[in-house]
């Protein structure tokens, strides 16, 4: 009985917090309202989060009419109550940040490695980066709920083991007990395209929305899914493997997957780029190949930049790549139903190109206009979506709800 009741207890607070998360300021009768609890329940857990320094009473209530009686006051988080930790591994890069809870950034670094570098010393590098960046905060350990890890490939949440990540060549990677070990501290991993909707979800654009999709294309193509309040991950967590649909089953490009003519080969980074040299070498004139010739970052870049300048080639090619993503994402709507899309990566970078083509294909070919109700976007966060998704997984995991996966009570 004492542990159903201090399980009870623990699921009315999370929902108090997760409550202020989404409604910021508002009172303890509009809480009361939200969470289903009595007024007197929601009274007694308020003030005790007001002992422990997570929540404080701010001001009146605004109302558009005068109520009679005394005014409300209203309650909402205080953000450096506590802070999370998140981590971003991708395809030779990674990125770590410190946020407070509402995933605003109070420390953050990015370091490079080398693809298909040992995992041991990448995750020992991130551990060490960790513990820097805790000192240069100058945060009490004490006050961080844990670590949330985005990792590539298909990832193990209960057992936190990265078990296949092509893209970085690693297999069965235990990076959960690794940075746990190296920190001492609560980790969580998932996949970093998951996280990314996380991030979305708890705070971007898809704050109100119940069923929303995070679609990334760079090295890889994935896509988040969000489905009733969370992260929805099928059977073996392979939930959302966008870039593996088969696009072109008879003839198409191998993929690192093993199967021929995934999406990935069409519209990945390295397929835009391969297009782009292709219509470079044609026209060694052309704006393309001089971008190419002067180009001082990367090539993606340089495949913009000549689109930016009127490069018909390089205008109708993205056209074309956007069409396979449109096609993609009617698949997608079509089966899900969401109510948004958000879209990162290069579908962010260049916008411009993709977004119209995009839309106009999904409008095209999804089911019975089912298109035309989605809201489709770029994400808010740029390059920072995956990192600030992972701290969203810590704080979403150690903080703002229990699951399945916290598989104890923890203390504020």
């Amino acid at each position: 009985m004492g542990s159903n009741q201090v399980t009870a207890k623990s699921l009315n607070i999370r929902s108090i917090l997760k409550a202020l998360l989404y409604h910021q300021q508002i009172s303890r009768v509009e809480l009361a309202e939200l969470t289903g609890l009595t007024t007197a329940t929601i009274s007694n857990l308020v003030n005790e989060l007001l002992s422990q320094g997570l929540v404080r009473e701010n001001g009146i209530e605004q109302v558009i009419s005068p109520r009679v009686g005394r005014p409300r006051m209203t309650v909402e988080l205080i953000p450096d109550a506590r802070f999370a930790i998140g981590v971003h591994i991708g395809i030779g890069e990674y990125q770590i940040v410190i946020t407070d809870l509402l995933a605003n950034i109070v420390s953050f670094t990015t370091q490079k490695f080398e693809v298909c570098e040992s995992a041991e010393i990448v995750i020992q590098e991130i551990v060490t980066q960790i513990d820097l960046l805790i000192i240069q905060s100058g945060i009490s350990k004490n006050l961080i709920v844990g670590i949330g890890v985005g990792a590539s490939g298909l990832v193990n949440v209960e057992t936190g083991v990265n078990i296949n990540a092509p893209n970085l060549c690693w297999q069965h990677i235990p990076i959960r007990d690794w940075i746990h070990l190296g920190t001492g501290l609560p980790v969580i991993v998932d996949n970093n395209v998951r996280l990314m909707c996380l991030a979305e979800a708890m705070f971007g654009e898809g704050k109100t929305d119940n069923v929303m999709a995070f679609v990334y294309a760079r090295v890889g193509v994935g896509a988040g899914l969000f489905v009733n309040g969370k992260l929805f991950r099928g059977m073996a967590a392979g939930a959302g493997e966008i870039g593996h649909s088969i696009m072109i089953p008879d003839g198409g490009e191998k993929c690192s997957c093993g199967n021929h003519g995934c999406l990935e080969t069409l519209v990945s980074q390295n397929a835009i780029i391969k297009s782009a040299m292709y219509l470079a070498e044609a026209n060694p004139t052309g704006i393309l190949a001089q971008k190419f010739g002067d180009c001082q970052s990367n090539e993606m870049d340089c495949v913009f930049s000549a689109a930016q300048d009127g490069d018909e080639e390089v205008l109708k090619m993205l056209a074309e790549k956007a069409k396979y993503f449109g096609i993609a994402l009617a698949n997608l709507i079509n089966i899900l139903n969401p109510n948004l899309i958000v879209l990162g990566g290069i579908l962010e970078q260049g916008e411009e190109y993709f977004l119209p083509e995009i839309k106009k294909v999904v409008n095209e070919y999804s089911f019975s206009h089912l298109g035309d109700q989605v809201r489709i976007c770029v994400s808010g966060f740029g390059q920072k979506t995956g990192v600030i998704g992972a701290s969203a997984l810590a704080l979403s995991t150690y903080f703002y709800d229990l699951n399945e996966i916290q598989e104890q009570e923890k203390s504020f």
